[in-house]
């Protein structure tokens, strides 16, 4: 008897350990049904769908592990976030950028402003920014619809990094309902995020190829991702474009305007901020021999209006460095300059001894927000410059051998 009743305990408890046990993988399986639930509608709040080409695009550039860059030292994703815009128009003219996640804010002012294709190269340094990238691209196909027509993204990281679909932890971003919900969170990441840290090399160069590179055979303008371009630049040059001869690219004056200004979109608005100071040459302070070939006295006073057209022509000088739109005949940029000095002198350098010529357009400018003063860069700056100084002059050497019969020289 007593043999009977401890056998009917026994099973009872058994009885009981295996129900928990199913209740408990019931309730796992449920939870983790939730949590697909919830990351399958992860940035689409109410407009959620069940068919996420977006989320089954990323996975499968994710799984591919990227690519490695020619040195070794970065992985590479192409196309995370992919336009629209592929053979729609031809001839077209792409704005081409580059970022850390702290300035990715300013895609949202760049294709306001611009109303056509760009592709933008995110430099992700650490583990963290990498899923907080993924998460981010992500972000912007699922909620931001008129410009992910228009964007290409590209993520590039540190070699031992691999980006991963973030499936779980996705934290404040299961909140995000709308596309400004987006870029107010990348605004605030931003306002404690620098592109020159420290701990990891930014390296300027490979992000531009790597963002011009999806630019195939059209037009490219490479600018910075804080710089605006003025009103209607694609427009207008598409309509001036057939009319010139190459080699050559056309140089886009840059100017900086104070952080408290709206910033102009035509050039008579420009010229009035100009004349009372509020704006004025870019890196006027901190290096004026950088962009004084544009020669923006002659530019201010040109007439402001009436179809854009090449307004003179000037020759390249050291250290001058443009932005301009340029054909895809013009050569890549050397990767080895990292973080500050001498990455674009070095491509325009490259420019005039490959034999183009360089053009001013009339009305077309870019501005920056808020001026360049020595006191706001990071301390490694002058060291930085330093180095990369002495890998400009083995650049130089290098050029006599890829132009060897070049006349000119930098």
């Amino acid at each position: 008897m007593h043999c009977s009743c401890f056998q009917a305990l026994v099973a009872a408890l058994a009885l009981v350990a295996g129900l928990q046990l199913l209740y408990l993988a019931l309730l796992s399986g449920l939870h983790g049904q939730d949590q697909r639930s919830r990351y399958a509608e992860l940035f689409q709040g109410r407009r959620a769908v069940h068919h996420d080409g977006h989320k089954e695009r990323l996975k499968r550039v994710l799984a591919s592990g990227g690519l490695l860059d020619a040195s070794g030292q970065y992985r590479i994703y192409r196309d995370m976030l992919r336009g629209d815009w592929d053979g729609q128009r031809s001839p077209d003219v792409v704005l081409v950028t580059h970022t850390s996640l702290g300035n990715l804010h300013h895609a949202q002012r760049l294709a306001e402003r611009w109303q056509g294709p760009f592709s933008v190269a995110v430099f992700a340094p650490g583990a963290a920014e990498v899923r907080l990238a993924t998460a981010t691209i992500y972000a912007i196909a699922a909620l931001c619809s008129p410009l992910r027509q228009l964007i290409r993204l590209h993520l590039v990281c540190h070699a031992n990094q691999v980006a991963t679909f973030p499936e779980s932890g996705a934290g404040d971003f299961a909140r995000l309902q709308t596309c400004g919900d987006v870029f107010a969170k990348l605004a605030r990441i931003g306002s404690h995020w620098h592109n020159y840290g420290a701990n990891a090399s930014y390296p300027n160069n490979l992000l531009r190829n790597v963002a011009k590179k999806a630019v195939g055979d059209q037009w490219a303008l490479v600018v910075d991702m804080d710089m605006v371009p003025s009103e209607g630049l694609r427009e207008a040059f598409l309509a001036l474009q057939n009319e010139v001869a190459t080699p050559g690219v056309f140089v886009v004056p840059a100017f900086e305007i104070r952080h408290t200004r709206r910033i102009p979109g035509t050039k008579a608005e420009l010229l009035r901020l100009y004349q009372v100071g509020e704006t004025r040459p870019f890196y006027e302070e901190l290096c004026p021999r950088c962009q004084a070939p544009t020669n923006y006295s002659r530019w201010v006073n040109l007439p402001a209006g009436g179809p854009l057209h090449v307004a003179y022509d000037v020759e390249w000088r050291d250290p001058w460095e443009p932005f301009y739109i340029g054909p895809p005949s013009v050569p890549p940029y050397d990767e080895r300059f990292k973080q500050y000095g001498f990455n674009r002198i070095s491509q325009a350098c490259e420019l005039h001894v490959a034999g183009f010529h360089f053009s001013v357009l009339s009305d077309a400018f870019l501005v920056h927000k808020g001026f360049k003063v020595s006191g706001e860069f990071h301390p490694q700056k002058d060291a930085e410059n330093q180095r990369n100084k002495g890998l400009f002059r083995q650049f130089k050497q290098d050029l006599k051998v890829r132009y060897p019969s070049s006349p000119r020289r930098c």
